[in-house]
């Protein structure tokens, strides 16, 4: 049995070991033992650019439009901007912010130079995938991996999610163990707020992310100017990169025959973009009542912004997940007032009190069959999620009767 953490004691409660490696990381730099990271663009790309000498160029361009390449150029410089102007990191989130980003130049540069070489990997053709749209928090997540238990459909894995280059057989699974385990040291309550494992069931947040779309840095940062910016800006190259990825990823497994199901709550911002690529995609709503949705969604970024900053606010954290979650339906209901593919709605409270009514009236809406096989996988997620560490969470979440800290 997994050992539980302590009870979070309030929102923007940390770990002991994040306590730790933040004073170690500040006294280091102080006494000049360790260099400081730099969030300079520049430099983080020239560190990046590094191993592949002079395939460098190629490795930026490779599979990519000269517009995708400088939307990429552009959000690092103003990512890197906001960061160091309005975060006002702690020695541990500044530490953070280096490698995610460093990585983020790191896998560009090695899917490029891997299209270069294998560009047939972007003619995959994919079966037409059913996306799960719904705000974080709203029950995306267990329609996502019953949806995924179905035999007949595919999904992304974790490893894959956040390591999307191929590697030898189990390289991408051992690091995203590696990385779980460090995570679960500095953050002891994040697995019972979003459980991961390394090849189970991800969304493709980290797809996205990976072209610097804002939704997983602005929730762990302060970066509103970053976040305001990139919302107004047309984000067709980062869904291309993601489709350039969905691609790879699913000729790499030999999976591409089935129809994936993606989950990323940022998706209903985008949505218009993403069924410009995806036409034949199928929709699945995921709906709940908005203040359950905020105080969960709050407590989730509170959670990951703590530990990177000593100056957190939870007003302006709720202020900005009351902003998402409007700027999320108003985009939403814009699209669906046009679309005529298939669409199933799935209500939270349904999916508590009866899940296979719930999600048989889902496959009867978006024209699936519900086969034996894929009810047995879907009873067999719903009796291991009856054990799982995010009951902790909600019980935690239960007790936070407002958002303020002691």
């Amino acid at each position: 049995m997994v050992r539980q953490p302590p009870p979070r004691p309030h929102l923007l409660a940390r770990g002991k070991r994040a306590d730790q490696a933040n004073a170690f990381l500040g006294k280091a730099w102080d006494k000049g033992w360790l260099p400081p990271p730099t969030l300079d663009p520049d430099t983080l790309w020239r560190i990046a650019a590094k191993p592949f000498g002079p395939r460098a160029d190629a490795a930026e361009h490779g599979g990519r439009s000269a517009e995708d390449v400088a939307d990429f150029r552009e959000r690092l410089t103003r990512m890197c901007d906001s960061v160091r102007s309005e975060a006002d990191l702690n020695p541990l989130g500044q530490a953070m912010a280096f490698g995610q980003l460093l990585r983020t130049v790191k896998t560009r540069l090695a899917l490029g130079d891997l299209w270069s070489k294998r560009p047939e990997l972007l003619a995959t053709r994919l079966a037409p995938p059913i996306i799960v749209i719904g705000h974080m928090r709203s029950g995306t997540t267990r329609i996502h991996k019953l949806l995924a238990a179905d035999p007949a459909h595919s999904h992304t894995r974790y490893c894959d999610a956040y390591h999307p280059v191929p590697a030898r057989r189990g390289v991408n699974r051992a690091k995203a163990t590696f990385e779980l385990a460090m995570l679960g040291v500095l953050n002891p309550w994040m697995q019972s707020i979003h459980p991961m494992a390394p090849a189970e069931v991800e969304e493709e947040l980290a797809w996205i992310s990976a072209a610097l779309h804002h939704s997983i840095y602005e929730s762990q940062w302060r970066i509103p100017a970053y976040s305001a910016w990139s919302e107004g800006r047309d984000p067709a190259p980062i869904y291309r990169e993601f489709l350039r990825m969905f691609r790879t990823d699913a000729a790499i497994r030999g999976i591409a025959d089935k129809p994936r199901v993606l989950k990323v709550p940022a998706f209903a911002e985008d949505l218009a973009t993403l069924l410009a690529l995806l036409p034949d995609a199928r929709l699945v709503l995921a709906e709940r009542d908005h203040a359950a949705v905020l105080k969960s969604a709050v407590s989730l970024a509170a959670n990951q912004m703590a530990i990177q900053s000593d100056t957190c606010d939870l007003a302006q954290i709720e202020a900005l997940w009351r902003h998402k979650i409007a700027l999320r339906e108003e985009r939403l209901a814009a699209v669906l007032a046009s679309w005529q593919g298939p669409v199933a709605r799935l209500d939270f409270a349904q999916l508590n009190s009866d899940w296979e009514g719930a999600i048989r009236s889902c496959y009867s809406a978006l024209g699936l069959a519900m086969t034996p096989a894929a009810l047995g996988q879907m009873r067999k997620v719903m009796a291991a999620s009856a054990s799982g560490h995010h009951h902790a969470h909600a019980a935690q979440l239960a007790g936070f009767n407002s958002v303020s800290a002691p």
